[in-house]
């Protein structure tokens, strides 16, 4: 995948969720941007998640981000890699030490903006997050990366207690709970 076919990806990119309607033309926008996939574009940057799921769709990996302090999919910034998918397995990997990793669909799973808050090194930004569906066996041994205070497989009935109101975390979860893509 480069720029110009992600380009396409989100030019046909589809959602019944209204917040994820509102910001694919800033996507798409994006994509024209020399920089849109380096931390050097400092107001805003593309990264790659992966929704990472087992093959019963009854849980969801999840990391605790250790500078966010929040429960998270996995992902990661693309520098400069224009390949988001490429990316998201990269980071999933990394993050989770999992082998297992399969991608169930090439197409973009779902996109989100928002905002990184400024840090000692990085002012406020914007994250362009681009995610991917990936499939993984729940017994297999997780590893904890330096990025992370804590990985977990969580059931998808207390993922929301776990997040609390993280709207886009909380809109996958309702696309995984209601699809039967590997039964």
């Amino acid at each position: 995948m480069n720029k110009l076919q992600l380009r396409k990806l989100l030019e046909n990119y589809r959602t019944p969720f209204e917040e994820e309607s509102l910001f694919i033309s800033d996507f798409i926008a994006l994509t024209h941007d020399d920089l849109a996939f380096s931390r050097q574009r400092v107001q805003g940057h593309f990264t790659a998640s992966a929704w990472i799921v087992n093959r019963r769709r009854t849980h969801a990996l999840m990391t605790h981000h250790r500078k966010l302090n929040r429960w998270l999919q996995l992902g990661g910034h693309a520098d400069g890699n224009e390949n988001l998918l490429e990316v998201a397995m990269k980071e999933a990997r990394e993050e989770s030490g999992l082998n297992s990793l399969r991608i169930v669909d090439v197409s973009i799973f779902d996109i989100d903006r928002h905002i990184i808050p400024a840090n000692q090194k990085d002012p406020e930004h914007f994250h362009y997050d681009v995610r991917f569906l990936i499939e993984a066996s729940i017994d297999e041994p997780l590893v904890i990366s330096p990025e992370s205070k804590d990985l977990a497989w969580v059931p998808y009935e207390t993922v929301e207690d776990l997040v609390g109101n993280q709207p886009s975390i909380l809109r996958m979860l309702e696309k995984t709970s209601k699809s039967q893509l590997a039964i």
